[in-house]
């Protein structure tokens, strides 16, 4: 009789594929992949990032290109000793002022910071959309992880279920030829054993597919109160040849973690050169325009459209600033702002090692892989073909049930080492095709 939470695994197992046939979508990992970029709240944080790009970019634009413009007007009353604008001597007579003006002003030069500041803004717009692709490439290869082990563990369990199945089938047998005298109690004990380690192994292995498939579910921000079904069909199996060097170069060109690091060192050039112009006289061009209305108490004044139309005046203003001393500040900034180069030239470096290292590693790896894979595909035809000859050596009494429990365990582990080797190796070429240029939920 099957053990009872063996049943309640097989039985969950065919439930999760009769779900999926009744018309549910079945995930495939590009849908996976596609989802969990979709739903993920890091894409979110970086999309806001993007948002504040884009903002900074226009407020670098219209600091550029357009001059500041400001209106202004104010109203008090007056109660003390004040100056009649009209003859301009005092009196003490309470009088009530408003005045009106339009002023508009624009840096003719600056040190060019405007002009390096909207390329700076243009520059941090492209790090935060590579930022953004680096933050999906992240995501989307831990969901690749989390989708082949969940791959992994279910196909798993269909082996340890025809495992436990066959078990069965063998200690009932077993009992049966012992009541006819045809085999010892020991080896019955035996034998069910075997079956006892069959079960533990397929309830093992059903709780780690769970365990897995729930860390699928909350990379891809699942909602938790619908069944996750995805595509548990072996992959198929490929080499892509590729040149080292080939991929090698089109990283450091391409990958948006170089990338990220040579744009944020020419920022840094541009802040530089931004401090050191500082050093440099400012111009500015202002003009504008104004006009008052006042009365007195107990005089007679102009009504207040008459005043405000003579009343009015303009302006036209060319300022010059010289620096002189300011306490050394500028020339502090322009050190900080060179330490800041010299930092962003070396993290540069860095990172450009960085990634071709990783490049290199890529492709040692996906090739020792592949190597390892043909290895484990030999070793498991090989080890199948062993477990169907013992057992019906089994069968035919001719080897204990202790022998066929190791040939037992050798077909087992094959099988899995197999399937590790295969998920291996797939997650390896898709590390090597990202760096060659194919994002991952393209692949």
């Amino acid at each position: 009789m099957k053990n009872l939470f063996i049943s309640c695994v097989v039985t969950a197992l065919a439930l999760a594929e009769t779900v999926s046939a009744s018309g549910q979508t079945t995930m495939t990992l590009k849908d996976c992949m596609a989802y969990a970029i979709s739903n993920s709240t890091k894409v979110r944080i970086q999309q806001a990032a993007i948002g504040d790009a884009q903002i900074d970019r226009r407020d670098a634009a219209l600091a550029l290109f357009t001059p500041q413009i400001n209106a202004q007007t104010y109203a008090y009353y007056n109660f003390g000793r004040s100056i009649d604008p009209q003859t301009n001597t005092y009196f003490n007579t309470t009088s009530f002022h408003n005045n009106y003006g339009v002023s508009a002003g624009y840096d003719l030069f600056d040190g060019f910071k405007a002009v390096n500041n909207y390329k700076i803004s243009k520059t941090g717009l492209l790090i935060a959309d590579s930022q953004e692709k680096q933050v999906e490439a992240d995501i989307c290869l831990a969901v690749m992880e989390a989708y082949y082990n969940v791959v992994y563990y279910k196909r798993l369990c269909v082996v340890y279920e025809e495992q436990a199945a066959t078990a069965e089938q063998a200690l009932v047998k077993a009992r049966r030829q012992e009541e006819l005298g045809q085999k010892g109690h020991a080896d019955v004990i035996q034998m069910e054993a075997d079956l006892a380690d069959r079960q533990y192994d397929l309830t093992n292995t059903y709780n780690m597919y769970q365990d897995q498939k729930m860390t699928l579910a909350d990379l891809m921000f699942w909602p938790v109160d619908e069944e996750l079904n995805i595509d548990t069909s072996m992959p198929e199996w490929q080499i892509d040849p590729v040149a080292t060097e080939s991929v090698v170069d089109f990283a450091l060109e391409h990958n948006p973690a170089v990338q990220i690091a040579s744009w944020k060192e020419l920022n840094a050039k541009r802040e530089l050169n931004t401090a050191k112009w500082s050093l440099l006289p400012s111009v500015g061009l202002y003009a504008g325009w104004n006009t008052s209305y006042y009365t007195y108490q107990g005089a007679a004044t102009s009504p207040f459209w008459n005043q405000f139309k003579n009343n009015g005046g303009e302006y036209v203003e060319v300022s010059l600033q010289i620096p002189i001393w300011n306490r050394l500040s500028k020339h502090s900034a322009i050190s900080r702002k060179r330490h800041a180069l010299d930092k962003a030239t070396a993290e540069l470096d860095q990172k450009r090692r960085d990634v071709e290292s990783e490049v290199r590693r890529a492709i040692q790896d996906r090739d020792g892989a592949a190597t390892a894979y043909q290895q484990a595909q030999r070793k498991a035809e090989v080890q199948a073909e062993a477990y169907t000859l013992n057992l019906k050596k089994l069968e035919q009494g001719l080897i204990s049930p202790l022998e066929f429990q190791t040939a037992n365990n050798n077909f087992l582990k094959a099988q899995a080492d197999e399937m590790n080797s295969l998920f291996k190796y797939l997650i390896k070429q898709a590390v090597v095709r990202y760096y060659n240029g194919v994002e991952y939920v393209n692949q």
